[in-house]
């Protein structure tokens, strides 16, 4: 990880220290070749990618309900225990949330209401490329069942035998999900966005992936008709803020907890006092022994450490980042978390490592990343849902309202809108 001191950096730099890498270029420019090549050629197109990119030789992606059933058969009982207590945990949190409706006369006689339904259909993308994400499932479904959507459609990359992860399966058991199919990356976007290859069509397509998927999610959502996405959600993100008190194993942890996500996982250390050599150290020991070393390695190849002046510096380096996950261990961390609005998650204090987040805490862990902070949140029940809003009115509430709305509409020329407001004025008749 390099190093590098706020107060020496003039904006250039300090913009340039959390922009998007030049691989997303690159995974932009071949997610999009990929969409438009489905776009145009539908099934035949998804399949021969997923042949191409994931040595897929099936006929069907849908997976067999029989195969869901098995895996949750031989799961250990102890996984299937540790995804419940998972499940229940994110269903309590998320029970909270969701869109309210609501009644109100704004003029006598005039009655609006704003009226609550779940979206009719939903794709929710599941990564296992490297690593089967059991818990993205649970976090995309729960609020998905509880917002009341009637047709979850769940994408997996299939493994290197053609099958879906067995632990995830067990999670889609455990959800009472049925519609699960064996396909990922760029594939999997387009045929939900275009109804492919036996996917439905979906409304709505949530979920994390890598840069390829992020861009593809990116490009369908901006094609006449297509769908929706959750958020702008790619390579994860961390950034850590810690002073002389913070324990350089847990630092270490924590950075190393999201550098075995992805090669492209951005990862960063904001030392406000740190003992960084220790942090260093404590780096070297642990990914000496780390399964996912290698992935771990290249991510931290391009992590930087921001040696920050006061706590000042600090929080706008932080609003500067606007990271996916923020772990603050400091002495007093809930001073910075009240002035950081751009963080997807904070996570305060030594004992709150982001994996927790990750799993069973309870809040979303699918969360806005590069950059997109500023205005997006995490993945939510409202998230699932859409408002529509009824308005009707009586002969007397029209009566009422007209001399304001002919007014208005007089001042914008309007003169169609201002007749059809005086027609109900005046019962028809000219005044």
């Amino acid at each position: 990880m390099k190093r590098v001191i706020w107060t020496d950096m003039d904006e250039g730099t300090r913009t340039a220290l959390f922009s998007v890498s030049p691989e997303s270029d690159t995974a932009r420019a071949a997610a999009i070749e990929i969409v438009e090549a489905i776009r145009r050629e539908g099934d035949r197109a998804v399949f021969e990618y997923a042949r191409r990119l994931d040595g897929y030789t099936g006929k069907s992606f849908r997976v067999p309900a029989a195969d869901i059933d098995a895996a949750r058969a031989a799961a250990d009982p102890e996984d299937i225990a540790a995804m419940d207590a998972a499940i229940a945990a994110v269903r309590a949190f998320h029970a909270e949330q969701g869109l309210g409706g609501y009644e109100i006369e704004t003029w006598p006689g005039v009655t609006c209401r704003r009226r609550v339904d779940p979206i009719r259909s939903v794709g929710l993308y599941v990564p296992a490329g490297s690593a089967p994400l059991v818990s993205t499932l649970i976090m995309l479904a729960v609020p998905a069942q509880i917002a009341g959507v009637p047709e979850i459609a769940v994408t997996v990359p299939p493994g290197p035998d053609g099958q879906v992860n067995a632990s995830v399966l067990t999670a889609a058991s455990l959800l009472d999900l049925t519609n699960v199919f064996a396909i990922g990356g760029v594939q999997a976007i387009a045929a939900l966005a275009f109804g492919a290859a036996g996917l439905p069509r979906v409304a709505k397509i949530f979920g994390p992936g890598n840069a390829w998927v992020a861009a593809a999610k990116s490009h369908v959502s901006t094609l006449p008709g297509g769908p929706a996405i959750d958020l702008p959600a790619g390579p994860s993100e961390v950034m850590i803020i810690a002073d002389a008190g913070a324990r350089p194993d847990f630092v270490a942890a924590d950075l190393l907890a999201q550098a075995e996500h992805d090669p492209m996982a951005q990862v960063c250390l904001v030392s406000m006092g740190a003992d960084i050599a220790a942090i260093e150290a404590e780096l070297l020991r642990q990914l000496s022994v780390l399964p996912r070393r290698a992935i771990a390695e290249q991510a931290l190849s391009h992590g930087v450490i921001v040696e920050a002046g006061n706590g000042d510096e600090v929080i706008a380096i932080a609003e500067r980042a606007c990271p996916e996950h923020l772990i603050i261990q400091t002495a007093s961390p809930e001073d910075i978390a009240r002035e950081v609005t751009t963080a997807g998650a904070i996570f305060l204090g030594a004992w709150t490592p982001e994996s927790m987040g990750d799993y069973a805490a309870g809040p979303n862990h699918t969360l806005p990343t590069g950059g997109a902070g500023r205005a997006w949140s995490g993945v939510t029940v409202e998230a699932f849902q859409r408002t529509t809003t009824l308005i009707e009115a009586t002969r007397a509430g029209a009566a009422a309202i007209a001399p304001v709305v002919e007014r208005l509409a007089a001042l914008e020329g309007l003169d169609a809108h201002a007749t059809a407001m005086r027609l109900r004025r005046t019962g028809g008749g000219d005044e």
